[in-house]
C-alpha cells in the first residue's frame, strides 16, 4: 500500500517538475530539507521541554530575554525584537503580553516618539536568564553542540550565514 506522504512527494511529471517548471527536490536534496526540518522541530521542543522543567521558561521567553539582555540599556523597540526574532507582531505582541503579566518584561513610552512603546528587561526577567543560562547551555551542548566535530561547527556557521544572508536579500526583494 502507497503511503499518502510517497504519493505527494512522487513527482507527478517527472523529474522536470511541476507545470511551472519548478524541479523537484531529488533523494539528496529532499532527505537534506526533511532532515534539517526534522532535526530543528525536535531540537527546539526537546530545548523547550528541558528549560520548562529546569526554570518555568519557555524558550521563547529565553529569546525574548536574550535579545533585550544583549542590549546595554536592555530594551527594544516592538519591531526590532519581532525582526531579531523572526517573529510577526502579533505573535510577539501576544508573548509579550504574556511576559509583562509574568514580570519578566514591561512596556515603556519611547522618549524618542511618544506614540511608540519599548519592551524593557525587568529585574525578574533578569533574574531569570541568570538563572536560566547555565543549564540552557548545557542542554545546548548535549543535544546539539558536542555531537558535531569543530569542522562540521565551522560547516554550519557558514551555510547558515549563507541562507539566512539569501533569506534577507529575497525578502529585500519582495519589500
Amino acid at each position: 500500500m502507497t503511503s499518502r506522504s510517497s504519493r505527494v512527494s512522487a513527482p507527478p511529471l517527472g523529474d522536470q517538475g511541476d507545470r511551472r517548471g519548478v524541479p523537484w527536490l531529488n533523494d539528496e536534496e529532499q532527505a537534506a530539507w526533511r532532515g534539517f526540518l526534522s532535526m530543528h522541530a525536535r531540537v527546539t521542543a526537546k530545548l523547550n521541554r528541558d528549560m520548562s522543567a529546569s526554570c518555568g521558561l519557555s524558550l521563547q521567553d529565553y529569546a525574548v530575554l536574550v535579545a533585550l539582555t544583549d542590549r546595554p540599556d536592555g530594551r527594544l523597540r516592538p519591531f526590532e525584537l519581532g525582526r531579531e526574532l523572526g517573529w510577526e507582531k502579533s505573535r510577539l505582541s501576544h508573548h509579550i503580553s504574556r511576559m509583562v503579566e509574568r514580570g519578566l518584561v514591561a512596556r515603556e513610552t519611547c522618549p524618542a516618539d511618544q506614540r511608540g512603546w519599548l519592551v524593557t528587561v525587568t529585574d525578574r526577567g533578569c533574574e531569570a536568564i541568570e538563572a536560566a543560562a547555565p543549564e540552557h547551555a548545557a542542554a545546548v551542548r548535549r543535544t546539539f553542540v558536542d555531537l558535531l566535530t569543530q569542522a562540521e561547527l565551522v560547516s554550519l556557521i557558514e551555510l547558515s550565514r549563507r541562507v539566512l544572508a539569501a533569506c534577507d536579500a529575497q525578502d529585500e526583494i519582495a519589500g
